[in-house]
């Protein structure tokens, strides 16, 4: 499976519901800088409006971590959507894959 790198962005936005779930889960702004610049793409939803939108998997501090992002190609603005530590029950080893049920 080829795995790609989160795009270079001029702007990180972070929406409220985002800033609410990073609060209650203790997941800092620079954690989801980390996780873009070292993260890759596990999973694409080009149909997403109003923008395309993945699911970025990185590992901070040894803590797995997932974001949802929307991407605005014309002003190049990266928006967080929410971001979660996976459950280990849903996740392969490596939190890259989705358990089948």
């Amino acid at each position: 499976m080829d795995r790609k790198k989160y795009p270079e962005y001029s702007r990180l936005i972070f929406r409220i519901h985002a800033l609410r779930q990073m609060f209650q889960r203790t997941i800092s702004d620079r954690e989801i800088h980390e996780i873009l610049a070292e993260g890759v793409i596990i999973e694409d939803y080009p149909d997403d409006t109003p923008y395309p939108s993945c699911l970025v998997s990185g590992t901070v501090n040894g803590r797995p971590i997932h974001i949802v992002m929307a991407y605005n190609n014309v002003e190049r603005e990266a928006i967080v959507i929410t971001a979660y530590e996976p459950d280990p029950d849903a996740w392969s080893e490596y939190f890259s894959m989705r358990r089948k049920s």
